[in-house]
């Protein structure tokens, strides 16, 4: 029997270098010439892996194709730079500490805990599924527009079996079978950052992460960037090279599924939230990638440090954004788009003829789509996890950010609706030792025991 492991196999990896190429406007076109006449493929649209393995000689080639592509210099790199000092001086705008910020409460953390659970497990049973068979599913049961969780109660046979439910996701986040939150990535690397504040403070470096993971995190429980980046890690390869060796999902979401955690803990420090976001970006991402992850960092700090209203959380986060690069593009046009358009089926249709040509797992859409999520719902929390898993492409992602803003803003657990708390149970799975089956409650103490420790160690910085 062979083993097909995930995002990592060199024949794989190719086509999504030659992919992330074309989007960075390299011009690979030999390259891929040659991939192609020796019998290559295109990289699987939504699996991790092909089917069967490439014979010696085809994988031979990849590896060697997937180093010239390393060697190429994309056109845009002078306006998506990857180091900090680069993307200050390159931000026009980059904001500076609130000078009295209110404090953030436990409530205000657990409904931030909270929000982004619900969003996570609103998305995850149509994660993969293409934007019309989301539309058909909900439509199908009377839940479109999209107001509460998804069921298979009432769907047709044909139609279930044109769209089905994601595999691993479908047993444990469907409104008839949802038992408590399980277990995520988009829970667990949160879970992981609050780990590494705890155990390494806020002055981390990215080794210290990198650390972290060996010691914590399951080689199984990573995909994309994240998992190229820790095969990195075991052959000896070390950050930030770990997020540029043959790594052609450096540029998509999974940093900014990183982020919350340095945002909660910077109330109304937008800047110093996004720093300590690179310094775990450059572990897996580079440019767009790591751009993810300061924007969501900055926006989330602004709404923990008492800004009430989501249009000046989203305007912080793109303070710390080169403004010349294209995922500041994306969250403009996401943005605009929402304030243009009244009906939200039509900002997402619109989205999807824009940015429709990359992965769906790429940083740039699911920015977008967050954006126009938020803006159009104006704060509203179920408006907002709603709106963002109604359009498609990382659906329990994007659903999971959305939340997590849009519980800061709501500001305490109470203030959620019950339909989306209740079945959480006060319960959340996961592999990360020591926090199976905690409570949202005690994540938030947890997490607030960071905050006071954080500013008063930055404060005394000269």
């Amino acid at each position: 029997m062979t083993v097909r492991v995930t995002w990592v196999q060199p024949e794989d990896l190719v086509g999504h270098e030659l992919r992330q190429a074309a989007e960075d406007g390299w011009d690979a076109r030999d390259i891929g010439r040659r991939w192609y006449a020796a019998g290559g493929a295109p990289a699987p649209e939504r699996a991790g892996a092909s089917e069967h393995p490439a014979p010696p000689a085809l994988r031979a080639l990849a590896e060697r194709l997937l180093d010239e592509l390393a060697g190429l210099t994309a056109p845009s790199a002078a306006d998506e730079p990857t180091d900090l000092a680069s993307i200050r001086v390159s931000c026009p705008h980059w904001p500076t500490p609130r000078t009295d910020p209110p404090p953030v409460g436990t409530d205000r953390l657990e409904a931030a805990w909270l929000g982004r659970a619900a969003g996570c497990l609103l998305g995850k049973p149509v994660e993969k599924l293409p934007l019309a068979g989301i539309r058909a599913l909900a439509r199908t049961t009377g839940n479109w527009p999209l107001s509460t969780w998804f069921t298979a109660r009432g769907v047709p046979a044909e139609l279930a079996a044109a769209y089905p439910w994601n595999r691993r996701s479908a047993a444990t986040s469907l409104a008839e079978n949802i038992d408590g939150m399980p277990e995520d990535d988009d829970l667990n690397h949160p879970l992981l950052t609050v780990l590494l504040l705890q155990r390494y403070g806020p002055s981390f470096s990215t080794a210290d992460l990198a650390r972290l993971w060996l010691d914590e995190l399951p080689a199984g429980r990573t995909f994309t960037a994240e998992r190229v980046a820790y095969r990195n890690l075991l052959d000896g390869i070390e950050p930030p090279d770990t997020a540029r060796h043959r790594n052609p999902f450096r540029e998509w979401i999974g940093a900014g599924i990183r982020a919350d955690v340095h945002g909660w803990t910077h109330p109304g420090d937008p800047a110093a939230a996004a720093e300590q976001a690179h310094r775990d970006a450059v572990l897996t991402h580079t440019g767009n990638g790591v751009y993810g992850a300061m924007f969501i960092a900055a926006a989330l700090a602004e709404a923990a440090g008492g800004e009430a209203d989501v249009h000046g959380c989203l305007a912080a986060g793109l303070r710390v954004v080169p403004p010349r690069s294209r995922f500041a593009h994306a969250v403009r046009t996401g943005i605009a788009t929402a304030r243009d358009e009244p009906d939200f089926d039509t900002v997402v249709d619109r989205l999807h003829a824009a940015f429709g040509t990359y992965h769906w797992v790429h940083a740039l859409p699911n920015a977008a789509l967050l954006a126009a999520a938020l803006t159009h719902a104006d704060g509203d929390f179920s408006g907002s996890v709603c709106r963002a898993v109604s359009g498609g492409w990382d659906t329990d992602s994007n659903g999971a950010t959305a939340g997590s803003l849009a519980g800061l803003l709501a500001g305490r657990p109470d203030a959620l609706p019950e339909r989306w708390t209740a079945p959480l149970k006060n319960r959340l799975a996961t592999s990360v030792a020591g926090f199976d089956s905690i409570g949202f409650d005690a994540l938030a103490e947890q997490t607030h025991r960071l905050v006071p420790r954080l500013t008063h160690e930055e404060a005394l910085r000269p």
